[in-house]
């Protein structure tokens, strides 16, 4: 066994992944396209991303044609395979399954370089946390502009670079981009370490994206601003996970022992995500927004149906049904701070730093998105 480990070259490997898996969708979809195509990869993925680019209620997959229909009831009543904006369970491990092979990925482009050992790959990589939840909201800028009858910026199917799960090949490649352009500078000699410009490069791309989302909010009438929910969000959130990782720190420090500073910040990213949703379903009223809006996740649903159904309608009144979502998130990411201690550091580096930066990435990501959306009343 440890023989046939040594012969089998990893990035040969993952390769073969990556063909055998495109080569076996692409085959299935021709040879039986109403069970793969139409049934499993339109229905789960492609369906939602016609829906949302088109701002439909829902889109419905029939006899080799797509029809767009906009209101539940019509959704309803439509026959073939019906797709909905948003996510579902299968289309979510489909998605992990897309991170986890990028990640490999990653990891042996980073390996070829010859960096990512160090912590600080995670902290450089921090802005584009941020930029690819930002990015996202531009697309639901869109959307709003066509329900206000104005063309939008990016239009379908371009605006599909933008919709989940396209969106996460489209920032993963301009990320990539700019680790081969910051590790370029460094070895050129133009800057003493490649982490400084990787930061400022996703700094920029995060500072064009949410300028341009305020450039909408004070020049379209289909764009709002709100910046009580981003204060709000990121100082909760702030509150909470600071709170939470000292309390960690003082009476059980081994669980902070291993990731330090980089495990407050995991904490942190989760608790954005938390908090958005609990301001924006349950609170955006009290907070001075104009609606409510509702859980795109499958897990963040299951949780809100779960509390609505046990707790008396009277309480739920009053304390809302997200908060229980905000409550696992925090306990998650301590979780996971507890799983990476120094003995994964020191024995694989490079995988626990990009493990811990995608974990990061599914928290902070939809939780900006989730923000950016209330702050600008998309």
């Amino acid at each position: 066994m440890d023989m046939l480990s040594e012969r089998i070259d990893p990035v040969r490997a993952w390769w073969a992944a990556i063909i055998a898996l495109t080569v076996a969708l692409v085959g299935g979809s021709l040879a039986f396209p109403r069970t793969v195509w139409d049934g499993f990869l339109w229905h789960y993925f492609w369906g939602p991303v016609v829906a949302d680019g088109n701002g439909a209620f829902c889109a419905v997959r029939s006899g080799g044609e797509t029809t767009l229909l906009d209101s539940a009831s019509a959704c309803s009543a439509a026959s073939g395979f019906v797709a909905y904006p948003g996510y579902t369970a299968v289309s979510e491990i489909g998605y992990a399954v897309i991170l986890l092979l990028m990640l490999v990925g990653l990891i042996f482009l980073l390996r070829g370089l010859g960096i990512g050992r160090d912590r600080e790959l995670f902290f450089a990589l921090f802005p584009f946390m941020f930029f690819g939840g930002a990015l996202r909201v531009v697309e639901d800028a869109g959307i709003a502009a066509m329900r206000s009858g104005f063309d939008p910026a990016i239009p379908f199917p371009w605006s599909a670079f933008i919709i989940s799960p396209f969106i996460y090949f489209t920032v993963f490649f301009i990320t990539l981009a700019a680790i081969v352009v910051s590790v370029g500078l460094e070895r050129n000699g133009s800057v003493e370490t490649y982490r400084n410009p990787l930061f400022a490069l996703g700094g920029v791309l995060l500072l064009g994206t949410v300028g341009y989302l305020t450039l909408l909010a004070f020049t379209e009438n289909y764009v709002s601003f709100f910046p009580q929910m981003t204060i709000l969000t990121l100082g909760l959130a702030t509150v909470i996970a600071y709170g939470t990782w000292k309390l960690v720190d003082v009476y059980a420090p081994e669980i902070n022992r291993g990731t330090g500073t980089i495990g407050l910040v995991i904490i942190w990213g989760h608790a954005v995500d938390g908090v958005a949703n609990v301001l924006a379903a349950d609170w955006a009223v009290e907070i001075g927004l104009p609606f409510y809006y509702s859980a795109k996740h499958p897990v963040n649903r299951f949780i809100i149906n779960f509390t609505d159904g046990i707790l008396p309608e009277s309480i739920a009144a009053v304390i809302g049904t997200s908060w229980p979502f905000l409550v696992v998130k925090i306990i998650a990411a301590v979780a996971v701070v507890w799983v990476f201690d120094e003995s994964i550091f020191d024995e694989s580096p490079r995988y626990a730093i990009l493990l811990l930066i995608a974990i990061l990435a599914v928290g902070l990501g939809p939780g900006t998105r989730d923000m950016l959306r209330a702050t600008f009343g998309i």
